[in-house]
Formats: structure tokens, sequence, C-alpha cells
């Protein structure tokens, strides 16, 4: 994540500026306004509360907000701040952001001058989007215990919001009435409302399991930042005298006169998401376009003749990027190479891997070693400790188990970074999938076996603040790794954030990847659908390419049609290159071209839209998506399928291209289907045609 560089060394009330690109304000009154969005925060003046007194889009009406919006709200030490407390005005700043944000920083005081608090606003050219964190600093003389943390407070108008708004939540796909309180998987949640054709975005960049919104649950307002102390998972961060605590950001969208939540979810969400958050894969320049991994079915039966022979296979196959997963090490924790699989080393291996035109890549467990490992016994101090003083476990949860869990406040984080850096540097590495519990495990279900008890770790005080911390070390950890390493593709499992299919755009923000599923076994239309669903249910709140979908096998029965479906993801495919014919070999060879040559001409990794009239994948439907380049609208490609559905045709129509530019729509064989331009393409479409129950195409949009 990119840093914002702001200033606070004000201790009264100076007025260095008035003015930033996006933010105006006087003695009295703050006004953000990019064109697109405007918020008007009343200050105090000098003393009083701190209110959002309007947020709306520039244009047109907008009726969700009461004219007193509390703003924020926090507890420290057991007291109640928010912006209806009694606060004294310090200074208005202006503030940048490395990514073209540009909006105010607001310093307050409290009352009882325990708290200095600054809110920091930022907004983005031609997006309806503010950004906002608080830093809370400790103005008294002892360590004060920071809780329920609700970065945006919105207090809602009475009766109709809240019967006739729509929430989705669950990545903005799962829709229901509320009152509703959000859990793990909730980075984007929408509130909209049909009836007045206008809503909420709510996105939360807050860690794994510490993230909540919520939306009419205890009131008559919508809330977003970090879990609560009565939660399942509560947010705590001590904060030393005299020091500062930064929340992580929460992005939100006001919008209007739009029929449908998901138009503003396929175009201005991953818009942001992709220009000014700071993700890695934007950083990226070669994103993976065909990405082979030996999981399954070998699991740890893996050695040196194998992976040679599966190498090969993969590369004939066209497969651009090989892992190695579980199975090469002589334990957890040291990473040493276990030498009765690999008696030459891994160097020959990933040598040969490179040889073959295929960027190398190695699994590894980021915070997990043996009891048997040397780093284990000569430090138990790193260790994590259980509510008893033991050594835990978090991963399996069980103390009869040989892993034990490390805790990223010790040495223990700097010990794994020279690890993961030497290994990456001797054999050429691009690609670490890391893996294994740091906080929670998704496969325990017991809260008390979560986090780190110790309470001699330098980086945390409890088990509450473990969690913050563990994440926040673990985002370090991987900010060093690229910097040590440019090119690196990490992937982050879901194992690792810490629940089941859990991504978010914290993940996103220090790693490209994220292991969500095991699909596995032969079950053809089943498996491709079960792909697609995952792929939907998170995209395009979360960037496709950050979804690593597993575990499709090679020799599967009707193996085209998983590579149709997970290339709306991130392509990867397991399983037995050597049990392919020579034919199918070839055939695999087009896709894995076909899929480099798109990314090269359109840069489809960046971009992932819904396909217009085709909705969730579901059994006895036609489904699909887009991968259109929005900004330079050159093209992409488009996927249709038909998943039992009694219609043999359909009419396809794309979206975001130039209503004035001729494109060609292609099959793979570059076998031409239409000639249309971007306005025939959103309004018209063209006929395809599905004459099996169960199949799907991938098609080319290319300007003429």
């Amino acid at each position: 994540m990119k840093k914002i560089f702001l200033t606070l060394s004000v201790v009264s009330l100076i007025y260095l500026n008035t003015t930033a690109q996006y933010a105006k304000w006087t003695t009295s009154g703050l006004v953000l306004d990019n064109g697109v969005v405007q918020r008007i925060i009343q200050l105090p003046a000098p003393e009083g509360n701190f209110l959002t007194t309007s947020y709306k889009p520039v244009s047109g009406e907008f009726k969700y907000f009461r004219p007193s919006n509390a703003d924020f709200q926090f507890e420290a030490n057991g007291l109640t701040y928010s912006g209806k407390s009694n606060w004294k005005l310090v200074n208005v700043l202006s503030i940048k952001d490395s990514l073209q944000g540009d909006g105010a920083a607001v310093v307050l005081i409290s009352s009882d001058k325990r708290i200095e608090l600054t809110l920091k606003y930022l907004l983005y050219p031609d997006l309806p989007v503010i950004r906002k964190s608080l830093i809370v600093k400790n103005l008294t003389e002892r360590d004060v215990s920071l809780e329920s943390v609700d970065v945006e407070k919105f207090n809602v108008t009475e009766y109709e919001s809240h019967t006739f708004s729509w929430i989705y939540s669950d990545y903005g796909r799962r829709k229901s009435i509320g009152p509703y309180e959000g859990n793990v998987q909730d980075a984007l949640v929408i509130v909209h409302n049909m009836d007045w054709e206008a809503g909420i975005v709510l996105g939360n960049e807050a860690s794994g399991l510490l993230k909540r919104t919520a939306v009419f649950w205890d009131a008559a307002e919508i809330t977003c930042g970090l879990t609560h102390k009565n939660g399942r998972f509560p947010f705590r961060k001590w904060i030393k005298s005299g020091d500062s605590f930064e929340t992580p950001q929460v992005f939100t969208m006001v919008y209007n006169k739009q029929k449908d939540p998901e138009e503003i979810l396929s175009s201005s969400v991953p818009d942001f998401v992709r220009k000014h958050m700071g993700i890695r894969l934007s950083v990226l320049k070669n994103k993976p376009t065909f990405v082979y991994n030996t999981w399954h079915p070998f699991e740890y039966n893996i050695n040196e003749k194998l992976i040679m022979e599966l190498a090969k296979s993969a590369s004939e196959a066209g497969m651009k990027e090989f892992i190695i997963d579980d199975g090469w090490q002589d334990n957890y924790g040291d990473w040493g190479i276990n030498t009765q699989k690999f008696p030459h080393g891994l160097k020959p291996v990933f040598d040969y891997i490179k040889s073959l035109g295929m960027k190398p890549g190695l699994w590894l467990c980021v915070a997990s070693a043996s009891t048997k490992s040397k780093v284990y016994n000569e430090h138990p101090q790193w260790f994590g400790r259980d509510k008893y003083g033991n050594i835990s476990n978090v991963q399996n949860g069980d103390s009869t188990d040989i892993v034990r869990s490390a805790c990223l406040s010790t040495g223990w984080k700097e010990y794994i970074k020279t690890k993961l850096v030497s290994l990456a540097s001797d054999y050429g590495l691009e690609y670490l999938k890391l893996d294994f519990a740091v906080v929670s495990s998704p496969y325990v279900f017991d809260i008390a076996k979560t986090g780190c008890y110790a309470s001699n770790h330098p980086g945390h005080k409890d088990q509450h603040e473990s969690m913050y911390v563990n994440y926040e070390r673990m985002w370090e950890l991987y900010d060093e790794l690229h910097t040590a390493i440019p090119n690196l593709f990490i992937d982050c499992t879901f194992e690792t954030t810490g629940a089941l299919q859990m991504i978010d755009y914290a993940m996103v923000k220090h790693a490209e990847g994220n292991w969500l599923s095991n699909f596995q076994g032969d079950m053809g239309e089943k498996t491709d659908l079960r792909i697609r669903n995952m792929a939907w249910w998170r995209s395009p709140a979360i960037p496709a390419t950050a979804l690593v979908i597993g575990n499709s096998q090679m020799q599967d029965t009707g193996w085209e049609m998983h590579i149709k479906s997970i290339a709306g993801a991130l392509p990867m495919m397991l399983g037995d290159p050597r049990k392919l014919s020579p034919e199918d070999l070839k055939k695999y060879r087009l896709y894995a071209d076909w899929l480099q040559k798109m990314e090269k001409t359109y840069g489809i990794m960046n971009f992932r839209q819904d396909l217009p009239g085709f909705g969730e994948p579901a059994e006895g439907r036609w489904d699909g998506f887009q991968r259109i380049n929005t900004d330079s609208k050159n093209g992409g490609i488009i996927a249709v399928f038909r998943q039992g559905g009694i219609e043999t045709n359909r009419i396809v129509t794309v979206k975001y291209l130039n209503p004035a530019t001729i494109y060609e729509v292609r099959l793979m064989d570059g076998k031409l289907l239409a000639i249309l331009t971007g306005e025939e393409l959103k309004i018209n479409g063209f006929e395809l045609s599905l004459p099996d129950l169960y199949s799907g195409e991938l098609l080319e949009i290319r300007k003429k």
C-alpha cells in the first residue's frame, strides 16, 4: 500500500491552507467535492460536534442520510467518542496520496483532552468515492485500549430506507432486507433502494476477521470499520502514551439514477480498486496467464523424477508457470530440501523448468513449524501461546499435531523473510504460494483457539491485539518480499487469511492472489459450475486475477470446459499432464497461447465485468462474463456458458466499449461471428448458438 504523506505538528488553531484540489474549508465547515460526489462536514467552531451534514452525488436527488450524521465512533478505555461528542478543532490540512487521492485531514482534540483525533478524507478523479481513515493519538499518561471502531457512521432517514433498501452483502452478491451485521466475507456491501434508484457502496479495507459492516443493525445507521468488542473476533489495539494508531481505510460511494447496483459493481468499484487502491496486481507488470500446480493428485508424494516429467508435459501443454506444492521440504520451519526426494537439490529442477520456458514457483507455509524442526527447538519464544500458556497450533487447533504456529510479532518475521528471499534468489522464483493459518484456522471453530495469548511478545499485549498485529506483520513481510523480488507473485491462501474462501482488499494490497478453494474430483459440469460460481461471487468487487481456484485436473473428462470456466479468474490447472494424448497437448497449447495473446493485446487480467443479461451461474441457466479493457476500450474477451438451460440460442450484448468504434466478434479459432459498433453490441448484441446442453465458448472482441 502506498503511504499517505501527512505532517501534523500543529498544537493550536492555525490555518495554513483553505483549499485542496477536492476540498475547501472555513473555520466552521469542510466541503469535499470532486465534481462527482460531495460531502459537507460541520466543523467544531471552535468547539462542538463534528458532523457530516450532507453526503450525496453532485447532481440529482439523494435522500438516504439525515442532516446530522455522527461520522465516526470508537471506544477508548471504555469511553465512547463520536462526531456527536464535544471536540476542539486544531487544524485542517490538505493531504494527498501517490494514487491521485486528494482531500483534507481534520485534527481534533476531545473535550476531556485524552484523545487527539485526525480524520483523513481522500477523493479521486471522476469517481463517486471518498476514502477515509482515523488516526487516534493517546494524550494520557497510560495505555489506551482502542475498540469498537466505526470509521464511517451514517444516520439514515426513518422508515423508507429501512423497508425498501436491498442489502447486497458477501462481496456485493447476496441480496436481503435488513437488519444486517456483516461478517468476514464483507469486503464490500451495497445498500440499494430500488424505489429511489439510489444507494451506497461500503468498501472495508480492514484485514481478514477484523472487518465489520452493519446496516440498520443496532439503530437506523450504516456503519463500516473494525469489529466491535462484543463480536466473534473483537478488534483491540493498545496505544501507548503519546503514540498514535491509524485505522485501516474505508471507502464509500454514493450513487443515484441506477436501477441496478450491479452497474456500479462492474464500473466504479473495479475502476477505483484497479487505479487508486494500490493493489499489487496493478503494480505487477507480467501477470500469470496459465499456471500449473502439483498439489493434486500428487499431494506430498513428489520427487525429482516426477517433477521433471510433469514439467516436460506441462510445457508441451503451453503452461506459462509451474508451481511445486507441498512435499519438497525436509520439514516445516527449517525449509531444507528433502534429499531423499530431490537428491540433487532443487536447483537443477528449477533450471529445467526455466529451460522449458516456464516461470518457477514454490509452496511454503508462512507461520508454521514442525516440532522436529531446528528453528522450533532453538527459538520457542517465537511461537504463539494458547490460553493455557502452551505453544499453540492455530492451523489445526490440536496440541497433539506436530505443527506449531509462529507469532509474526516476534523474531519469526525476520527469520521467515530471510528464508523466503534466499529461496527465491537461489532458484529464480517468480511465484510463492504462502499457506497455513496465521491468525485463525478455517477448520477450527473454537474462537479461543485464535491469535496468540503470549504476554511477553513485543508486538501485542493480549490475544485480541495479536490478531490485528499478526495480519499487519504479514502484510509488512509481503511488502518486504516484493521490494526484494519486484516481479514476485504471492499467492496468499484462504487458510492464511483465516476463513473459508476468504479474500479481501487488505490482502490484494499486499499479495497478488489468493488460493480460494479446492474443488476436486472428475465431476464434469459440476466442477465447471463451482468454478464459475466462485469467480462470480467474488468479482468484480475483488480483482478476478486474484482469484486462484483449485483443483481442476488437466486430464479430467471435459477439461476444455475447465479452461473456459477458469478463464474468468486466474487460469490454473492441476493434475497429471503426462496422461494427455499428443492431440490434447496441442489443444492445451492453443488455449494457453490464446490466453497469453489476449493478455498481451488487451490486458484482460486487469479486468472482469458481469455479462449483461447473464446472472449468477446456476443449473438450468446460461451464464457468462466479460474481460473488456475499459481503459483503452480496444476489446477483450467474453465467455458464454449453457449450464443445462433449455435454450440453444441466446442474444449476447457487451458493454463498456466505444459506441462509435467498429468491433469484430470472433471465436477462438478466428471464425467471425459479427461486425458491430460498440453501441450495437450494447443495445442489440449478436446471436450465439450452443447446441450442447453443457457447453461454453470463449470469444474475442477486437477493434476492427
